[in-house]
C-alpha cells in the first residue's frame, strides 16, 4: 500500500482520473483538482487495505445526524495557559495525565487549576460556554 500512495504523488490530473475511475467505478469529477482526486484515491487505498468505517459510523452518516464530540482522541494533547502559567494534559484511554497524575475527568484537573468549578471541556476549549 505504501507504494501506491508514493506513487500517487507523481501522478499527472490525466494519470489520477484514470486510477479514480478504477478504484471508484465512474469518472472522475471534470472541475475536481489533482488534490483532491489524490486524496480520495488514497483514503480509497486504505479502507481497502485496513478498513473502513465502523457500521455504527456508516449509519451516523446515513442516518445524516451528527453529534460533535467533545472527547478528544487518546494520545491528544491539550494545553491551556491560566493565570501565566501553561498546563498540559494528555488524553489517555481511561481518563487524563496532568502533573504526572491519572485523573478521571477535565473538569476536576479544571477545578484543581483554578480553585473553582468549571466546566473540563469549556475550560480547555473542547466545546462552548452556554
Amino acid at each position: 500500500m505504501q507504494a501506491q500512495l508514493e506513487e500517487l504523488k507523481i501522478l499527472n490530473r490525466d494519470q489520477l482520473a484514470k486510477r479514480w475511475q478504477e478504484c471508484f467505478g465512474v469518472p472522475a469529477p471534470n472541475l475536481t483538482r489533482s488534490t483532491l482526486l489524490r486524496q480520495a484515491i488514497a483514503w480509497h487505498l486504505q479502507t481497502q487495505a485496513l478498513g473502513g468505517l465502523s457500521l455504527a459510523e456508516r449509519r451516523q452518516i446515513q442516518s445524516g445526524i451528527t453529534r460533535p464530540s467533545t472527547q478528544p482522541s487518546i494520545g491528544t494533547r491539550l494545553i491551556r495557559v491560566w493565570q501565566d502559567q501553561t498546563h498540559q494534559i494528555t488524553v489517555l484511554e481511561d481518563g487524563y495525565l496532568y502533573q504526572d497524575k491519572r485523573w478521571k475527568s477535565l473538569s476536576a484537573i479544571a477545578k484543581y487549576i483554578t480553585g473553582t468549578p468549571w466546566s473540563g471541556p469549556v475550560f480547555f476549549g473542547l466545546k462552548k460556554a452556554k
